[in-house]
């Protein structure tokens, strides 16, 4: 297929396209950033070039992972989130309608399921995690949430309007940055980013093979949203304990972790406040993470820590 991905500068798309053309795609690349993998440098904010590329590269697909992030909440305005998530989503949308695209994948965000509520963790008034499915109303507590919870809304309508194949992948962290709360986190950003498999981490090889099975999948699906994370070892009735004492439970679960961490000089988080729960997607996209916390403790014992942390 001759597939549009937007972002494709970015982390994700310089994973993704080449997986796509391993594949055999054509992969246009469509990002404001030149790169190896950009075709088409300039903005989905642009409806007019947005028209262009899709009716002059006659597109079967698109892959929409391009977006203002999280990070981007301290140096741009809530209009630019909203010209590039939320209007830039519709620009490609209505074009994809307009000119036969045959199916849409969208890249979303877990962020938009944090509410600040669950951010202190806390549900009836007493302290326990949150076990988080699709299932659950999201209440966005930032401008980037919000935009990329509207931009669902609209796939959603595109698809129930149109027909228009669609697939939503809520995506956690798979970015390298450190966390941008990383001042107030004792832990290193290699064991930061080794807990966080736990509970909302995945690798970006793997966030690019989700990508890549979403658009094949995406005609028999029609529209759905997938929680897309590493698989956390953890059940509901663990949710109490964690945000209380997480090291206790990760222990029961892994009673090696402990000497692979002391070994490094490296501890767990004291409480972790929210579990994304993927099973979704492995029901019914077909999809499960190939690395998570089990798969990352046997590349510390084997030496491949950093290997495994440069593909997170």
């Amino acid at each position: 297929m001759r597939v549009l991905l937007t972002g494709s500068s970015g982390w994700l798309g310089r994973a993704l396209a080449p997986l796509l053309q391993a594949q055999g795609h054509e992969v246009i690349g469509f990002d404001p950033v030149p790169s190896a993998h950009t075709t088409i440098v300039g903005s989905v904010a642009d409806r007019a070039l947005v028209r262009a590329v899709i009716a002059d590269g006659r597109v079967q697909a698109i892959i929409h992972g391009g977006a203002l992030h999280k990070p981007h909440v301290e140096r741009h305005a809530p209009d630019d989130f909203i010209a590039v998530n939320v209007s830039g989503t519709l620009n490609l949308l209505a074009e994809a309608v307009a000119q036969g695209v045959e199916r849409f994948v969208f890249t979303s965000t877990t962020s938009l399921m944090i509410s600040r509520r669950i951010r202190a963790g806390r549900e009836g008034g007493a302290r326990r995690a949150e076990w988080l499915t699709e299932a659950m109303q999201p209440a966005p507590r930032n401008i980037y949430g919000v935009s990329k919870l509207s931009a669902e809304h609209l796939c959603r309508l595109y698809h129930e309007q149109h027909g228009l194949p669609m697939v939503v992948l809520r995506t956690g962290r798979f970015f390298p940055e450190a966390d941008d709360m990383a001042h107030v986190i004792r832990q290193s950003d290699a064991n930061t980013k080794a807990n966080e498999l736990l509970y909302r981490r995945l690798t970006v090889d793997d966030a690019a093979r989700a990508h890549v099975m979403a658009l094949d999948r995406a005609p028999a699906i029609g529209f759905d949203v997938f929680i897309i994370s590493a698989p956390p070892p953890f059940v509901p009735d663990d949710c109490e304990a964690l945000i209380n004492d997480a090291p206790r439970v990760v222990a029961r679960y892994f009673p090696d972790y402990p000497a692979i961490y002391a070994r490094l000089g490296w501890t767990m988080f004291d409480s972790i406040d929210r579990v994304y729960d993927p099973s979704h997607a492995a029901r019914r996209l077909g999809f499960t993470c190939r690395t998570g916390f089990r798969e990352m403790l046997a590349g510390l014992t084997r030496g491949r820590a950093a290997a495994l942390q440069r593909r997170s």
